[in-house]
């Protein structure tokens, strides 16, 4: 893979998470760091606009950023630069807990973003659109000053699949022992650190931990870059000093810059419209979702069949580095846009199956496998998915009900309150589509011997149907022996679940508040299970 460098800080740093080895003779003072940067600076800028393109290239970058746009709304043929009052008073009136210090240094890096801004700028004020809601719900669950997620434009841009000189991988740069240590995995066919849910855990872990041992954020992120080692060293040889600044000329000389340049970003990201910079609107879904995988899957057959393309999938999906998910070695996690999610859990047996002997057979028949990939799928979005034929038998024991649709009705609430699949409803009732009309008649098939049970639904309101569905769980968990609160009502994980689509069942509830009712940590939410039994309100 080409390794890819595209803010400043990662092509002057070793890059990444305790990527560098501390020297001796490394030590200049900070006079003569000041009066050198210049020069630094503009070696560091020309390695910058050497990779830009690279950064273009990706997906949803060329799927964005329209030429003629940009040359009439985004492009500044001469960057915008005010004095140091202004500077200093944006920093100054930053709300933060982290010391926006101001001084020539941080005046150097805020100044050759502004030269190199030109499509560097716009491009992370869009990613940062799609990204930073997430980061920051997960920094402000560790305790972490939000700002801290401005690490992610210093590392990598905001890319997930920036690679440094030295290894270090995704949002957070993360190198590869660092990230074996807070849990990420890194295989042949996964790099969790290129998954950026799973990679802001991990730093909001390291960072929280590095905390502990600092207790100021300045070392902290100065550690982050270097290592404690090497901050360590740094405090012993200044003779116990113990603040950023302080013990700047002992660090090594790339961390010297990193705390600045992070400094030069909280100015950019609070003031770029000052500048004269708008975000590009980054071709990312406002809306995705996630499956969870059980068998392998090629990237291929999700796109064949649901006409998704493969170029998207990787864009959502940046840690299957080769269009993989081993789902069969344990549950893998895919996302997905849009309602493309709904529509793999109703078809998912299908998509394992299709053309699996072509994607999972010899090198040979997969590259023919990879040509036949459609990459710019029809406007139809499901042109290339064929359906499962419908399979519209009854069940030997079972008698017909008739049910009348209500407002808020949707398959998923009927099939869980009669205990049927949603493809079975639909084949009795000869429907293909996801819509319900108010007051529309249902034929559904329920077990004779429970007939009694059934036959009182189609005039319950939705809480008592809810509540009767939540009882007969509670019910059938007291008869296994594990004993549930009836106080409350439950839901049982289904293949294709996440806490978003159960909450969509639920009228006023939130994924965070089914979280936040079971206690869940967002480590917890991606080790549910099919068949796990969680709460979803009181009653």
């Amino acid at each position: 893979m080409k390794k890819f460098f595209f803010t400043v800080m990662t092509v002057c740093c070793a890059g990444g998470v305790f990527a560098q080895d501390f020297s001796e003779n490394d030590s200049l003072s900070v006079d003569s760091l000041v009066t050198g940067s210049v020069s630094e600076i503009l070696i560091e800028e020309n390695q910058v606009t050497s990779e830009i393109d690279s950064m273009l290239a990706l997906w949803y970058i060329k799927n964005t950023i329209n030429s003629e746009a940009i040359t009439r709304d985004m492009v500044l043929e001469t960057p915008v630069y005010f004095g140091d009052s202004v500077y200093e008073s944006v920093l100054k009136n930053i709300p933060t807990t982290f010391p926006l210090v101001y001084n020539q240094k941080v005046k150097d890096w805020i100044e050759m973003y502004l030269r190199r801004g030109k499509y560097l700028i716009p491009t992370f004020l869009g990613l940062s659109q799609y990204y930073f809601p997430k980061i920051e719900q997960v920094l402000d669950q560790y305790g972490i000053p939000l700002e801290l997620k401005y690490l992610t434009i210093v590392e990598s841009a905001l890319n997930p699949l920036a690679v440094s000189r030295t290894g270090a991988t995704g949002l957070w740069q993360f190198m590869y022992g660092t990230g074996r240590m807070y849990g990420l995995e890194v295989t042949t066919l996964v790099d969790d650190r290129r998954d950026p849910d799973k990679e802001t855990i991990a730093a909001a872990q390291f960072l929280k931990d590095l905390y502990s041992i600092y207790g100021d954020w300045a070392l902290v992120i100065a550690a982050y870059n270097c290592g404690p080692g090497n901050v360590n060293r740094a405090i012993k040889r200044s003779g116990g000093k113990t603040s950023f600044w302080e013990i700047y000329q002992y660090l090594p000389k790339e961390t010297r810059g990193y705390v600045p340049a992070f400094i030069s970003v909280n100015y950019i990201m609070n003031n770029y419209e000052a500048h004269g910079y708008k975000p590009f609107n980054v071709n990312m879904p406002q809306y995705s979702d996630t499956v969870i995988i059980h068998d392998k899957l090629h990237f291929g057959q999700i796109s064949g069949m649901l006409g998704v393309s493969v170029d998207e999938l990787r864009s959502l999906n940046p840690q299957y580095k080769k269009d993989i998910i081993p789902g069969n070695i344990k549950p893998m996690s895919l996302r997905l846009p849009g309602d493309y999610a709904a529509k793999f859990a109703e078809n998912e047996q299908a998509v394992y199956t299709y053309l699996d002997s072509v994607y999972f057979s010899p090198q040979k028949n997969l590259e023919i496998a990879r040509q036949s990939v459609p990459t710019n799928p029809s406007s139809s979005r499901y042109a290339n998915y064929t359906p499962e034929p419908c399979d519209n038998s009854v069940p030997a024991g079972s008698s017909k009900l008739t049910y009348t649709v209500k407002q808020g009705d949707t398959f998923g609430f009927i099939a869980n309150w009669y205990g049927v699949k949603v493809a079975k409803l639909k084949c009795w009732n000869n429907i293909s589509r996801d819509r319900l009309n108010v007051g529309q008649k249902l034929t559904v098939y329920v077990p004779t011997k429970k007939l009694n049970a059934y036959k009182n639904i189609d005039n319950m309101t939705f809480d008592q149907k809810q509540a009767q569905q939540s009882n007969q769980i509670v019910a059938q968990s007291n008869t296994n022996g594990k004993k549930l609160d009836a106080g409350y009502e439950y839901y049982t994980i289904r293949k294709g679940d996440n806490l978003n689509t159960i909450a969509s069942h639920y009228p006023g509830i939130s994924d965070q508040d089914i979280m936040k009712i079971n206690g869940f940590t967002a480590s917890d939410v991606r080790k549910l299970q099919i068949g796990q039994i969680i709460k979803i309100r009181k009653k």
